[in-house]
């Protein structure tokens, strides 16, 4: 901005200026805005919450694989409502006993009977699942019967089923001996029950650590993530376990299930949001007081928080339909970061009188726009990331500074008519400035220098970590008795499965029925655990048409044989004519518990997934993977990985991007300030070249989420350098920088301390940035009588 044009300004902005006259309108227009957002969302947010809590919500979405991403999504979707408790005692009577009362707890509760229903339970399912296949035995074959149907001869097959009809230790029936003269189908079961990896006793309980388990499942009423923050379902489940531990003292209670995440994650982020947020806004007032002592300047930075907060919920909700609980979290420490306009206002109002208030406007506008705009541009860096949540708080935060800083601009000349006068501690903080030693000629090099060798040292110990499990935010608890459950349901991971597609259902099952094959390989080598496959309980018609005609070739010459031992005509009854259909097993009360493992339609044609259980062996994913080679339509899926590279991608992408922001910010700058631009940008870079030394000293590892908080810093950090040179030698700015650098440093201290490990990245990068350009900026100063061109 050159001279003339400053001129005009300030002309227009005099008492009868003709801009002040507009000015007075943009306050009036901004006021009508506000109000319009506000009566909008109040009627929003009164029909429905608008808070989400879904962690999924925040992972990126992979742009080259919509369906994997859908599967993905399905796959969550399957048992994001259900909740899982396992009740475990040495005694099984008093296991039951427990059970009873753990149930009738949240029965008899009101708040249980609006919050959880018992899901579809297990018990009575196999005799249903029985008479349900019952009219397919004949093609119900596993592995090993066929093979040894088709090698052995048939007199000693003969024998064995002879043995089977008069002999004391004959194998447990499920039918009548001439419809399954070789027990081939209690083989069946028992190859099955083997799968599941459950170990289940005569009294209908799990046996596992020692103990006797009860299973009790519920599904919540609402969607797992519509939480206010509460423990809501925490508190109803420790009620029952205390009812339930009065039955059987020394019970222990295991739960797991998404819903007790989310609650978790909730309740964790309302914390945060009251710690960080109200923490941070106490610091910022506190801060306003010591420097002003007047209670104008605390209500009115207190408003322009407020706003700028409101609005960019506002803005928000309206943009993406809901906000995202860590974006609150996030925006929380925005305080920080929208109060240094209101602060800069009043800094600078104490050297003034009331009545040159729009001439100081005039004087302050350059360097407040500047800073806006680089703080918008790192905010806006964040959103360039594919990740849903960070976009948000790229939207939140942009739209939040925007909102506090016209609030400053159009109201505060307004409604800031009295005298601010100094106090001791302004002028005291003020003038330490002076006190600060500049650097130039050989001192400037000698610091650089030192910095430099610093920074090598501490960034060549800098590791990184982009694993996605490294941003686990549950608490620990919880986590463990949900690995514990896992192992003793045999639960598969949702995160790694092989996805099977095919045009119809007959090709899906053909073609998961060459992967089994594979797998059960492995299985029987011990070199993996178990596995889940819907073509276990649904083989292909293909499948089906061998098997029936392999039992049907086998079965009438053993019965023949056997008819002869025993001097009468034994007939083989008649099985069903058509095959078992897939549409027919989904639909039936056999399907229950593996209906999540058919996808149905997905793309083009159908789909399932087969899932793996324990996959704790060292090179248990790298062989899992290499059995989908070589199969059409199979392919083994690992999100975790996926996404754990997709960080690392961005976290690359992003390095880079701060680097071509490095160079923008400096050409800005140099733009403005010429010959004087480094003295602005200096700072900057070397808090940056030291935070991550810093970060490296300590052990950090540098994720994505430490290059965004860079990206931040970059932005952040060149406000401080743009007011000293912007008004030189000016206590006034030096105080607007202490104070705002204080509570900015404040409120990402206090983020630092999140439970979240995304956002204390975040916090931890910036205490220390924020810290470290702080204390830098005024060692580059120029000197007084040195204007910017």
């Amino acid at each position: 901005m050159n001279e003339s044009l400053r001129n005009r300004l300030g002309n227009a902005l005099t008492p009868n200026g003709r801009l002040q006259r507009v000015w007075r309108w943009l306050a009036i227009v901004w006021l009508l805005v506000l109000i319009g957002l506000g009566a909008q969302q109040w009627h929003l947010w009164k029909s429905q919450s608008r808070i989400d809590t879904d962690i999924l919500a925040l992972l990126p979405q992979d742009a080259n694989d919509r369906l994997l991403s859908d599967v993905t999504r399905r796959i969550a979707d399957a048992n994001a409502r259900q909740i899982v408790v396992l009740l475990g005692s040495a005694d099984a009577a008093q296991t039951k006993a427990a059970e009873q009362a753990f149930r009738a707890s949240l029965r008899d509760s009101v708040e249980g009977k609006a919050l959880l229903v018992e899901s579809g339970s297990i018990e009575g399912w196999f005799e249903q699942a029985r008479a349900f296949y019952a009219p397919y035995r004949d093609r119900l074959l596993t592995s090993d019967q066929r093979q040894r149907l088709q090698a052995q001869p048939v007199d000693g097959l003969a024998e064995s089923a002879l043995a089977a009809l008069y002999g004391p230790m004959g194998a447990p029936r499920l039918t009548e001996w001439r419809q399954d003269p070789l027990s081939l189908w209690p083989q069946w079961w028992q190859e099955r029950a083997l799968g599941s990896g459950l170990r289940v006793g005569d009294d209908g309980l799990l046996e596992a650590d020692g103990k006797h388990w009860s299973i009790v499942q519920y599904d919540t009423v609402g969607s797992a993530f519509q939480l206010d923050g509460e423990r809501h379902i925490d508190t109803l489940l420790d009620a029952a376990t205390a009812a339930a531990d009065r039955q059987a003292p020394g019970l222990e209670v295991l739960r797991a299930g998404v819903p007790l995440h989310a609650e978790a994650a909730a309740v964790q982020a309302n914390r945060e949001i009251n710690t960080i947020g109200w923490g941070s806004l106490a610091a910022v007032l506190l801060l306003v007081w010591l420097a002003f002592r007047s209670l104008r300047p605390i209500l009115l930075v207190a408003a322009s928080l407020l706003i700028g907060c409101g609005v960019a919920l506002a803005v928000t909700v309206l943009v993406f339909g809901k906000v995202h609980v860590l974006t609150l979290v996030f925006g929380a420490s925005l305080v920080g970061v929208a109060e240094d306009y209101g602060i800069h206002w009043f800094a600078s109002r104490q050297a003034e009188p009331a009545d040159r208030r729009w001439k100081l406007l005039r004087h302050l506008l350059p360097g407040l726009w500047l800073a806006l705009l680089t703080s918008a541009l790192a905010y806006l860096a964040l959103g360039l990331a594919p990740f849903p949540g960070l976009r948000q708080m790229a939207l939140f935060s942009v739209v939040g500074l925007a909102g506090a800083f016209l609030t400053v601009i159009f109201w505060f000349p307004w409604l800031d008519g009295g005298e601010i006068r100094a106090t001791g501690f302004s002028r005291w903080l003020g003038n330490t400035l002076e006190r600060w030693p500049r650097l130039h000629g050989r001192k400037a090099v000698l610091f650089l220098g030192v910095v430099a060798v610093f920074s090598a040292v501490g960034i060549a110990r800098l590791g990184s970590n982009d694993d996605l499990r490294s941003l686990q935010s549950s608490p620990k608890t919880l986590i463990d008795q949900q690995i514990r459950i896992s192992q003793m349901l045999g639960m598969p991971s949702p995160a790694q499965f092989y996805l099977v597609q095919g045009d119809d259902a007959e090709q899906v099952l053909q073609r998961e029925e060459a992967l089994v094959e594979r797998l059960r390989v492995l299985s029987t080598r011990k070199q993996i655990g178990g596995y889940r496959a819907i073509s276990d309980w649904l083989p292909s018609r293909q499948r089906q048409h061998a098997d029936a005609a392999l039992t049907a070739k086998v079965e009438p010459q053993v019965l023949g044989k056997v008819g002869q031992a025993v001097g009468e005509p034994l007939v083989r009854p008649d099985y069903a004519a058509q095959d078992l259909d897939a549409d027919a097993f989904l639909a039936s009360p056999a399907a229950m518990p593996f209906r999540h493992l058919w996808l149905g339609k997905v793309g083009g044609g159908l789909a399932s997934v087969v899932m793996v259980d324990d996959l704790s062996r060292t090179d248990a994913l790298t062989l899992l993977e290499a059995q989908a080679e070589g199969i059409p339509g199979v392919r083994w899926v690992d999100r975790t990985a996926d996404f754990s590279k997709l960080l690392k991608h961005y976290r690359k992408l992003m390095s880079v991007l701060l680097l071509v922001g490095i160079v923008l910010v400096f050409a800005v700058l140099y733009w403005r300030y010429r010959a004087q631009a480094w003295r602005v940008f200096a700072p900057t870079l070397v808090a940056g070249a030291l935070t991550l030394a810093l970060l490296g000293l300590f052990g950090q590892p540098l994720q994505l989420f430490n290059v965004l908080a860079l990206m931040l810093l970059l932005g952040m950090g060149i406000d401080y350098g743009i007011f000293l040179i912007e008004h030189r030698g000016d206590a006034s700015a030096w105080l607007a920088v202490c104070v705002g650098a204080a509570s900015t440093w404040l409120s990402f201290g206090l983020l630092g301390l999140s439970a979240t490990p995304a956002l204390r990245a975040f916090g931890l990068t910036l205490l220390f940035g924020i810290g470290l350009v702080w204390m830098i900026s005024p060692l580059f100063r120029p000197p007084p009588h040195d204007a910017p061109q």
